[in-house]
């Protein structure tokens, strides 16, 4: 059975079946702030939601992260090697892509383990 979490009527920000979790990218709450600030309100989102599921960053098995300007890397990173834990490193991809709100600098996807 899959079970969803905080369903609406055009998505449900995390899906668990089968021992995985998915969730739905993930973006800041407070998009006034500059790229390393929606990054750790961000992957604050995704320890949130991951802990809901009972699973931890340490489980992550997939990240994919979009960036609306690739001039925002380094400030991502940043935060990101500061929120990763030290060799639980999971394999990541980061691309460069409009998103659905100007105003929004990073959106990140995870998949992970229960």
């Amino acid at each position: 059975m899959v079970q969803r979490f905080d369903v609406g009527a055009r998505l449900s920000e995390m899906a668990v079946h089968n021992g995985m979790c998915w969730l739905a990218g993930q973006v800041a709450a407070d998009a006034t702030q500059d790229a390393g600030g929606q990054t750790r309100q961000v992957l604050a989102a995704v320890d949130a939601l991951l802990a809901r599921a009972g699973s931890d960053k340490r489980k992550i098995v997939m990240c994919q992260i979009f960036l609306a300007d690739l001039a925002d890397f380094a400030a991502m990173n940043a935060v990101w090697d500061a929120w990763v834990s030290p060799g639980q490193a999971p394999p990541r991809a980061t691309v460069q892509a409009r998103l659905a709100r100007p105003e929004w600098k990073v959106e990140i996807v995870v998949t992970a383990a229960l």
